[in-house]
């Protein structure tokens, strides 16, 4: 009989990592890298990682079971108890392990990580072959390299709280719900320390979680004030329509472009509404007619208005939450959940998909040290590699970026795949954006530049920041000239990135079959906001829609009103997911020479770091709520207002404060001077305070409200209090702690100023010393450049100039 074909094993298998990290982040890093095949070891202290005791809505564990959120976070784990504060023999265990693995995942903690020999620097000295990721709120050193911080006070420094204009002018700024940040932390986290093997590993990777935010919650804001002269946003308004109330329920529809409100005003009866010679942005527009708009939804189903918005292409999707995500159809149709394989709840599925490479099937969370004599009954031969484990074919060091000789064809557009594309770039990829001059790369008309500037479609800081150390050409693809050269274009690369609805490369036949046949080992990346099957594969998709359906968006905002629009993490979250995707098929393909088509949809990637809502309402039948500001981590978790007047000549000043252990709570009491009520024992723990949250609330709102934001927070800080500025994005660059780890870096421009650029939120003791090697480019700036690589001739372009194909401005 002839052998069965075997399926390909996953791209990343024998890549053995040593977890010493603890909470979401490192978790949700070693999950990513578990799903790719990896072999992650867990080492526990003999109290095991504070998740297994942990569940958001307060549900009882049982001690001999673990909290859900670990289970799914620690999926097909193995878990080893090693304590070398009190055993040097498991010092020398840990050591056995390290000497044994690829690479190490830390972060802050008690057990091990808490150990004077464990510290990255130290575990890097003593085994200089591993990739080193150190996971810390501020980054390994700086001026604020030690100082205490939690999810929530990162969000307020980032400028994330304000950053997009989300929430009411009445009321406080409002954080986006569901510890996000974490998410996104591990996911950077888990895409560097994957593009380090790429270059053979043997380097630190330094990653902060507060650049991390500042990447996943604002929207290149630095680079928008300074080339613009103005902020994005300088005051908090509703976003119309929005989230809002239909006759039986929350749908959440809006408008990123301006032909989309047109067809808003279209949809709702109202195209006298439609004004295409205003000079108010479309949100303007929107927001006069914000009653009107109201009104209309109010009398709508759900159904009804999701099946209109559908109809003229409108971006739209219910309001998910923990009880009804899994049966959403779309969710129910694709496959989205499934059940955990140890405790039997419900948990998303992989964040993206691939084939015919093989993402690893979940297997059962391991009990606290089931692996721990399993693990110390193994050897070590004296080369680092256990005695009979596979070593996982793992890459030789290489100089230069992880990326390096690796072509991208960047078909992309807005904020997701760009921002997936340009993480390639910096990483080294020769990255060649390719956009029409009938349909530039959207973020070149978001800048509000009139057109009657010169260029005006080079002055928009977003596309600025999000396309540095690329190249770019046009190319109409409605021509057949222009498909035959991105044809020939094609031929030459390596990774093809999109980020279409499904129909617009379909109808053009660019199928992963079509481009298989060009090049037989192409990585084929398809980014669509809905995926490629299912009722709304098809539907147009913003971060919005993104937030509102995976459930990010439920968590947002005031219980006494409807949910507000994230409105930012669904796109960049999105682009960091799928970059750990391309990773992945990128070592199938080194290691089978063979290409696959990966489908990273905005809404999985989503769903996956919104996960802890279904998990909880499965596991405990507990549907987590917005609390405004509060939070499940930290008692008391608020925004309190400072004495100080805003650059907007507005007293809405406010700092954020997160007291989450016992010992923070000891250093508030210290910075307010003992007065009574904060003495009392009913705070003495965490049940109690917030239990008295509202308490707490009034004393500390009146204690800022008569100092300054400097004093509160040097006052907090000295005493070991988690606290943060709600900072104005535009002024992160005004961190002292980014400053000193170079996170912004001047990038001149033939048409702008030099301006400040963010970068990535990793450092790498490897480099390199400089990000940014060149501004974005031109609307078709590399046209001859790549053309000619291709064998076309001058003449040969000139003639594609005068018809049409190519160009350097947007047609008119």
């Amino acid at each position: 009989m002839p052998e069965l074909s075997r399926p390909p094993a996953p791209p990343v298998s024998g890549y053995a990592v040593v977890d010493l990290s603890s909470g979401i982040a490192g978790g949700y890093c070693t999950k990513l890298m578990v799903d790719g095949g990896a072999d992650v070891v867990k080492v526990e202290s003999p109290q095991g990682d504070p998740l297994r005791r942990w569940s958001a809505s307060g549900a009882e564990i049982s001690e001999s079971g673990d909290g859900a959120l670990f289970s799914y976070l620690a999926c097909s784990k193995h878990s080893v108890v090693a304590d070398p504060s009190r055993d040097a023999n498991d010092a020398a265990f840990v050591d056995r392990l390290l000497a044994a693995a690829d690479a190490v995942v830390w972060s802050r903690g008690e057990g091990v990580a808490g150990h004077r020999d464990f510290t990255p620097t130290a575990i890097r000295d003593r085994h200089p072959h591993l990739t080193v990721t150190a996971i810390t709120p501020f980054g390994l050193d700086g001026p604020w390299c030690d100082l205490p911080a939690t999810e929530f006070t990162l969000q307020a420094w980032s400028g994330g709280i304000v950053g997009l204009g989300r929430g009411a002018p009445e009321r406080a700024p409002v954080h986006v719900g569901g510890q996000v940040g974490e998410y996104l932390a591990g996911a950077y986290a888990s895409a560097a320390t994957l593009a380090s093997r790429m270059r053979g590993g043997s380097e630190l990777i330094d990653l902060s979680m507060l650049e991390c935010a500042i990447l996943g919650l604002t929207y290149y804001p630095v680079t928008y004030f300074e080339m613009l002269g103005r902020p994005w946003r300088d005051a908090r308004r509703l976003t119309v329509p929005g989230i809002a109330r239909a006759r039986n329920g929350l749908v959440d529809i809006g408008c990123g472009t301006a032909q989309q409100w047109f067809d808003l005003c279209a949809m709702t009866g109202h195209v006298e509404w439609i004004d295409e010679e205003s000079t108010l942005t479309i949100t303007q527009q929107a927001n006069e007619r914000a009653d009107e708009l109201f009104a209309w939804v109010a009398d709508q189903t759900v159904d009804e208005i999701r099946e209109l918005a559908t109809a003229f292409r409108i971006p739209n999707a219910p309001v998910a939450h923990g009880a009804n995500v899994a049966q959403l159809d779309h969710h129910v149709a694709r496959g989205s959940f499934i059940v955990n394989p140890r405790d039997g709840f419900t948990q998303p599925g992989h964040p993206y998909r691939m084939a015919p490479a093989m993402l690893r099937p979940p297997a059962p969370a391991p009990q606290l040290g089931e692996h721990t004599e399993d693990h110390r009954a193994r050897t070590c031969s004296p080369g680092g590699a256990e005695t009979g484990v596979a070593t996982g074919q793992a890459p030789s060091r290489t100089e230069g970026l992880p990326l390096e000789g690796v072509r991208v064809i960047d078909m992309t557009t807005f904020w997701a795949g760009p921002s997936c594309t340009h993480m390639l770039a910096m990483l080294g990829a020769d990255v060649i954006h390719v956009e029409s001059t009938r349909h530039p790369d959207g973020t070149r008309l978001i800048a509000g530049i009139p057109v009657s500037v010169d260029r005006w479609w080079e002055r928009s800081p977003i596309f600025s920041g999000l396309n540095t150390n690329k190249r770019g050409i046009t190319l109409n693809l409605q021509s057949d000239t222009g498909r035959d050269l991105l044809t020939r274009l094609i031929a030459t690369a390596d990774v093809v990135v999109e980020n279409f609805t499904p129909r617009v490369l379909e109808s053009m036949g660019l199928t992963y079959d079509a481009l298989a046949a060009i090049r037989s080992d192409i990585v084929m990346v398809r980014m669509p906001g809905f995926g490629l099957d299912g009722p709304w594969r098809d539907n147009p998709a913003f971060a919005y829609v993104i937030e509102a359906a995976a459930g990010i968006s439920w968590l947002t905002g005031y219980p006494d009103r409807n949910p507000y629009e994230p409105y930012s993490v669904g796109d960049p979250n999105a682009g960091v997911h799928a970059l750990n995707a391309i990773l992945l098929a990128l070592e199938h393909r080194r290691r089978t020479g063979k290409g696959l088509m990966v489908e990273a949809a905005m809404v999985d990637a989503a769903l996956n770091v919104a996960a802890e809502q279904v998990i909880e309402y499965s596991a405990y039948g507990a549907l987590l709520q917005r609390d405004g500001n509060r939070g499940p981590a930290a008692a008391p978790q608020n925004l309190y207002l400072s004495n100080e007047i805003d650059e907007f000549g507005r007293a809405d000043s406010w700092v954020a404060v997160a007291v989450a252990t016992d010992e923070q709570w000891a250093g508030l009491r210290d910075a307010l001077g003992g007065p009574a009520w904060v003495m009392s024992d009913e705070l003495a723990t965490a049940p109690g305070r917030r239990a008295h949250h509202d308490l707490i609330d009034r004393h500390l709102g009146e204690w800022c409200a008569v100092r300054t934001r400097d004093e509160i927070v040097a006052t907090l800080w000295n005493n070991g209090v988690p606290v943060g500025k709600v900072l104005q994005p535009h002024r992160q660059s005004e961190i002292p702690q980014l400053a000193h780890r170079g996170f912004f870096e001047s990038v001149g421009h033939p048409v702008n100023p030099p301006t400040p650029h963010s970068t990535l939120p990793f450092r790498s003791s490897r480099g390199p010393d400089r990000v940014h090697t060149s501004p974005a480019p031109l609307l078709g700036q590399h046209n001859r450049e790549v053309l000619r690589e291709l064998g076309l001739t001058d003449a040969d372009i000139v003639a594609l100039e005068a018809d049409g194909v190519i160009g350097t401005a947007p047609a008119r």
